[in-house]
């Protein structure tokens, strides 16, 4: 992709990150450059190459020229630490690391474990001199632009990207460079863009979510522009400064969003999609998007294993509370637990097939056997479809409770929590009792600190739920909560064991 755009459209602008400005014929010799620098090291393909950087160009520039020597990427979040780093480096078998200063301390505390073998495994993208460490920029000034003449297939592994941890320990994800086109293709299709667009990216480019704009904006040659973090007013400067098209983003963040008050369509004119994805997006903040910046809404659900449906933004207004439809080539069925298709309505588990599957858990084939089963991945999530075939989601069935006998879903909770006007986000899990079994509890984060107290905020929720049974126990009001790399809430750490004695409450 990027040799064809470097040849067609050479001056046409690839990547913008802070005050870089790279167009395709640079970018497609800066990655040349890369791959070859890698191969002198020893890489070949089939190695494993991990980032544990933040974002940065040269993160871009080694998921680029991984693909071009057939190397594959793990996206490693800088915000791993100790046995959790060590674990997945491990896992991986990773032959080379690229990281930077700011985090190469966390590296060193766990390299003893890892067999690293000589100066310049890992490489290091700034600094200087760090003993143990290559120059990321000596290489890449030493190796030559010439495209490196590896022959890649569709079906050659190119990431393995590991999980969130939502639900247990993180599982190596394998997608292969075909699947990686297809984001490219069927995403750009869906997202209506073309080389005209601006992408942005403002989270991080470790998390699958990234990959929704970055694969269509390069497939397409558009222009993708990268953030460093997120940060709300430097978004909002950003679309209106380099006429953003598209950008994705986790719910926290686009709630995140909500709190400027230039967020708004006039400022925006260029903006023609928003998509949330990576957690649910609540009814109230959907509707409180569609007031602030109409007609850009998109939703994708899905899993990294390679199934997704999608909402576009033209079906909104008629399926307001959906995650949509499976994209083309996909197909979706809902199941009960001996794998039978319920009725319409009904609620059961969502399984899926596409042409976007992975090819499977790394290293664990007895795991790939239980979720994907006669080629229809297992999502472990509850929905239903309604009679035009759009997909409702209920919860995970990790997060489902059982109350008294009573099945209870906490995303039903939530979505009455966040209507309070103090609550700018929720989140409901269950704790052990006594009495029920299990009880529903409230983590809320409040627009202003002081807004209303937890035990108003219970009452209120309480006296609005639908059922008994969906009353929460307590309201814990926090100042943040526990997440992933991606923003997503991490409901695991809180019911484990029920958020650390609640140090982070206020």
């Amino acid at each position: 992709m990027l040799a064809k755009h470097a040849r067609h459209r050479p001056d046409h602008l690839a990547v913008v990150f802070g005050q870089r400005r790279v167009v395709y014929s640079d970018f497609d010799r800066r990655t040349n450059r890369v791959a070859n620098a890698f191969r002198t090291l020893g890489i070949v393909k089939g190695d494993k190459v991990a980032t544990f950087l933040s974002n940065s160009l040269e993160l871009l520039e080694v998921y680029w020229a991984a693909a071009k020597i057939g190397a594959v990427v793990v996206p490693l979040s800088p915000l791993l630490r100790g046995k959790g780093l060590a674990t997945l480096l491990r896992d991986a078998d990773v032959g080379l690391v690229v990281t930077e200063e700011a985090v190469a301390p966390f590296l060193d505390e766990v390299r003893p474990d890892l067999g690293a073998k000589g100066p310049e495994r890992p490489v290091l993208i700034d600094g200087q001199g760090r003993k143990g460490y290559g120059s990321y920029q000596a290489l890449v000034d030493a190796a030559n632009d010439a495209a490196p003449g590896v022959a890649v297939s569709g079906d050659d592994p190119y990431n393995i990207m590991y999980s969130s941890g939502t639900t247990g320990l993180p599982k190596g994800i394998v997608l292969s460079q075909g699947v990686r086109a297809l984001y490219g293709t069927l995403f750009g299709l869906a997202w209506r863009m073309g080389p005209e667009s601006v992408a942005l990216h403002a989270g991080s480019l470790c998390f699958n979510g990234a990959f929704l704009t970055l694969m269509p904006a390069f497939v397409l040659g558009s222009t993708f522009v990268l953030h460093h973090h997120f940060d709300p007013e430097a978004v909002i400067d950003t679309i209106a400064r380099e006429r953003v098209t598209h950008m994705f983003m986790v719910p926290s963040q686009i709630v995140a969003l909500f709190g400027s008050p230039r967020f708004t369509a006039a400022n925006l004119p260029s903006l023609r999609m928003l998509g949330a994805v990576g957690a649910p997006f609540h009814a109230e903040h959907r509707e409180e998007l569609a007031r602030r910046v109409p007609g850009v809404f998109h939703e994708l659900y899905g899993l990294t294993e390679g199934f997704m449906t999608i909402l576009d933004k033209d079906q909104y207004a008629a399926k307001p509370t959906s995650v949509g439809v499976p994209p083309p080539f996909s197909e979706m069925r809902i199941v009960d637990e001996n794998r039978a298709d319920v009725a319409v309505g009904e609620v059961g588990e969502i399984i899926g097939r596409s042409p976007l599957l992975m090819s499977g858990y790394h290293g664990r084939p007895d795991l790939t056997r239980e979720v994907i089963v006669d080629g229809w991945l297992h999502s472990g999530d509850l929905g239903y479809v309604d009679e035009d075939g759009f997909l409702y989601l209920v919860d995970r069935v990790k997060d489902m409770l059982i109350s008294g006998g009573v099945n209870v879903y906490p995303r039903d909770i939530e979505e009455i929590v966040v209507r309070h006007p103090a609550v700018r986000e929720a989140a409901v899990f269950g704790v052990p009792s006594d009495k029920w079994g299990e009880s529903p509890v409230a983590a809320v984060i409040l627009r202003e600190p002081g807004a209303v107290s937890a035990d108003e905020l219970r009452d209120w929720i309480n006296a609005r739920v639908e059922a008994r049974y969906q009353q929460v126990q307590e309201v814990v009001i926090a100042d943040d909560f526990p997440r992933s790399a991606a923003g997503k809430t991490l409901k695991r750490v809180m019911r484990e064991p029920y958020w650390a004695g609640r140090k982070t409450r206020i």
